[in-house]
């Protein structure tokens, strides 16, 4: 896959997923193990483009209103140490690509279940608080090991339990996911510099400036444009697509 095509892909990738919240890591990661990259210099490069993306999905949603940081903030407690943690833990490629695969999946099916099987918002702050660490906990490590920023696993929870409205959602999802790749990534590259040279990783520059004009184009539709429902329905979508394209790669 030359360098030009690959560009565009992640170009098209950071639109698609920045209209529901999210950074595309998950494709990201997917596209560059196709590509025959290093496989240590992945998670690296998917998460530094994970930054770009969900930074101006913060402003866009910001802007809007649907920003809410309360809402995501119990999650954020725990899985910011637990993606450090999982940034720093060494997993085969095998592994990496089974567990982010079986993953999506999951959370695929079950952001396109049609009924939430309970709402969370009649629960104390308390309850929500214990709700919300240990599944931060869970999600952040998963994160860490996959290299994504955990927004595609935290959308599904949250419109399950109907946690809150769709775009406000998309932008908790964004927020997890910028804070998450911070931990996930300082863990990534301390683990990186023990065998090789970060300075190789300028090479690939050209990656995440791909991803600006897609993740700021996405990031306006999805803001105020596109309807509520389109957005639960595209996320669901998306995600199982990625989820069984990656399986689907593992098992062949």
């Amino acid at each position: 896959m030359s360098d030009s095509v690959l560009s565009v892909l992640f170009s098209i990738t950071a639109f698609l997923y920045a209209i529901v919240g999210f950074g595309g890591g998950s494709t990201y990661n997917s596209l560059l193990v196709m590509g025959g990259f290093d496989f240590q210099y992945i998670p690296i490069i998917a998460l530094t483009c994970n930054l770009v993306v969900v930074s101006g999905g913060l402003v866009y949603f910001g802007r809007a209103g649907h920003l809410k940081p309360g809402i995501v903030a119990p999650f954020l407690v725990t899985s910011v140490p637990a993606a450090y943690l999982g940034g720093i833990v060494p997993i085969s490629e095998q592994w990496f690509i089974l567990i982010l695969g079986l993953s999506l999946l999951v959370s695929g099916f079950l952001l396109l279940n049609p009924r939430p099987r309970q709402r969370i918002r009649g629960l104390t702050p308390t309850r929500r608080w214990m709700i919300s660490l240990p599944a931060g906990a869970m999600l952040g490590l998963l994160s860490g090991l996959t290299g994504i920023g955990g927004g595609i696993f935290l959308a599904p929870l949250m419109y399950l339990a109907g946690w809150a409205r769709p775009r406000v959602i998309a932008a908790s999802a964004s927020l997890f996911i910028f804070v998450n790749s911070v931990a996930g990534l300082a863990g990534h590259l301390e683990k990186f510099t023990v065998t090789h040279e970060p300075g190789l990783l300028l090479t690939y520059i050209t990656l995440p400036l791909a991803v600006v004009i897609g993740g700021q184009f996405g990031s306006f539709f999805g803001s105020g444009i596109i309807g509520e429902r389109v957005v639960r329905r595209m996320t669901g979508c998306l995600v199982l697509f990625v989820g069984t394209r990656i399986l689907f790669r593992t098992l062949i």
